[in-house]
């Protein structure tokens, strides 16, 4: 499972039960972190998930800021909660290239499925790079 954190909306993806291609799955709009934390509990839980990917905001210059401090408490929380393994990846201009993928949809229609689009960009990067031996650009 890939996601794409923020604070009122964090995108969901899956990848195929090879670990090969990602997909986009929804995005949940959430009011509280207890609530966002629950809601993907539940969906990992009923998707049967092996590890989650979690996007890490960086900076262009790779500093952190309050947005990756919130994404590396959320990975420790889903770590203390679901004991899954959860890992941080940079996910740097993954909103862009969901942008560039959508560009083709009305603006409102965009809107609605950007952050679950970046979530699969992010899961796919992770996949991409422990398909070629890496690491998986582990944080």
């Amino acid at each position: 499972m890939g996601l794409d954190p923020g604070e009122r909306r964090t995108g969901v993806a899956l990848s195929d039960a090879e670990g090969r291609l990602a997909s986009p799955l929804l995005v949940l709009t959430h009011s509280s972190r207890e609530k966002a934390l629950a809601a993907i509990a539940e969906l990992a839980n009923r998707h049967k998930v092996q590890s989650i990917v979690v996007g890490l905001p960086k900076n262009m210059d790779g500093t952190e800021g309050p947005q990756a401090a919130r994404a590396r408490r959320l990975a420790q929380r889903l770590r203390e909660r679901l004991g899954l393994e959860v890992v941080l990846v940079d996910e740097r201009l993954s909103t862009f290239a969901a942008e560039e993928a959508l560009a083709h949809l009305r603006p409102a229609r965009r809107r609605e499925r950007l952050d679950a689009a970046a979530a699969a960009i992010i899961l796919q990067g992770y996949l991409d790079t422990l398909a070629a031996g890496g690491s998986g650009a582990r944080q």
